[in-house]
């Protein structure tokens, strides 16, 4: 078994790493493998019922949750068993770093605004088309950074925050478990009329995978915006008054508090408008949400991260 200590070396390692070196191939990346298979089962899963649908798809995404823990929660064993704790420890890291994605947002979203800087509106359509679920190919540049930084602020939650939350309750199959449920709901957790059915479990398991972590962490972002000089007051201000806007219950926490903290106004065109706009959006403000991203995850880490692991550990969790 590891020791407190190493959990928590474990989780600085895997943090580090992630900012350092980022995500590797997709074909050596855990979550690629957990989407092949989501995308594989997917059309299985339809039929002219929609109660059936919803059946299929609640059984579909148990079993995917279920493989994804017993495949982490054994692997670790095993390497334990045969190898020991270095190994372990070793693989912990690599693990839990997979289900963090700060290097990879930040770098999706400098892929869009270098476009932006170069004055190349087709390519930042066409790259943020890779982070955002909307039609980007008629966005102009306002809507386009507003969009980026969106997407920085919602990641926050679902490519960071979260993934920690449950790795300080559950270790790594804790983390794993997150990772197949948010890879489901970003898959097949839509409200159209092909995936409204067979993603309604998924989209609910997210829901509630998410529903702690983002509140902590859009508390946490409006301490980041005072940190590094941000409004802060604004940043608590909007997120207490624009939260229920979105169409997700948890998107709009961190979402409308970043645009607070920014001054800015985010919009997305029929859906939901945060903020208020006091500044026009430039890349500046884009380069700040990344720093807030970063601030707020090591934040999240020394005020309710390391406390968890901590706890529990002295309860004999």
């Amino acid at each position: 078994m590891i020791d407190l200590s190493t959990i928590v070396l474990v989780l600085g390692a895997a943090l580090a790493l992630d900012f350092t070196v980022g995500d590797p191939h997709n074909k050596l990346h855990p979550t690629a493998w957990i989407g092949r298979l989501i995308g594989a089962i997917t059309p299985s899963l339809k039929h002219r019922s929609a109660t059936i649908e919803r059946i299929k798809g609640t059984i579909a995404a148990i079993a995917i949750v279920a493989l994804a823990v017993l495949s982490a929660y054994y692997l670790l064993y095993f390497v334990q068993e045969l190898f020991g704790l270095l190994a372990l420890a070793v693989i912990s890291v690599l693990m839990l770093k997979s289900t963090i994605a700060i290097r990879s947002m930040e770098n999706h979203a400098r892929t869009v605004m270098n476009a932006i800087a170069n004055n190349d509106l087709s390519a930042a359509r066409i790259n943020l088309s890779k982070i955002v679920g909307r039609d980007t190919s008629h966005l102009d540049e306002q809507h386009i950074l507003s969009a980026t930084i969106e997407s920085v602020g919602e990641s926050t939650v679902d490519g960071i925050t979260s993934p920690i939350f449950h790795y300080a309750l559950f270790g790594v199959p804790g983390a794993f478990t997150y990772r197949a449920i948010n890879t489901l709901d970003s898959m097949i957790g839509y409200k159209d009329e092909y995936h409204r059915n067979i993603g309604w479990f998924s989209a609910k398991l997210d829901t509630i995978a998410n529903y702690i972590p983002a509140r902590i962490t859009a508390f946490l972002m409006v301490i980041a915006a005072r940190m590094i000089g941000a409004d802060w007051k604004n940043s608590m201000h909007i997120m207490l008054r624009d939260k229920d806007k979105t169409p997700s219950v948890n998107g709009g926490w961190t979402m409308s508090t970043i645009a607070g903290a920014l001054r800015v106004r985010l919009e997305k065109i029929g859906y939901y408008s945060l903020g208020e706009g006091y500044e026009i959006l430039t890349l500046q403000h884009c380069e700040t949400a990344i720093s807030l991203m970063k601030i707020t995850t090591l934040l999240f880490c020394l005020v309710f991260a390391l406390p968890a692991i901590v706890l529990l550990a002295v309860l004999g969790w």
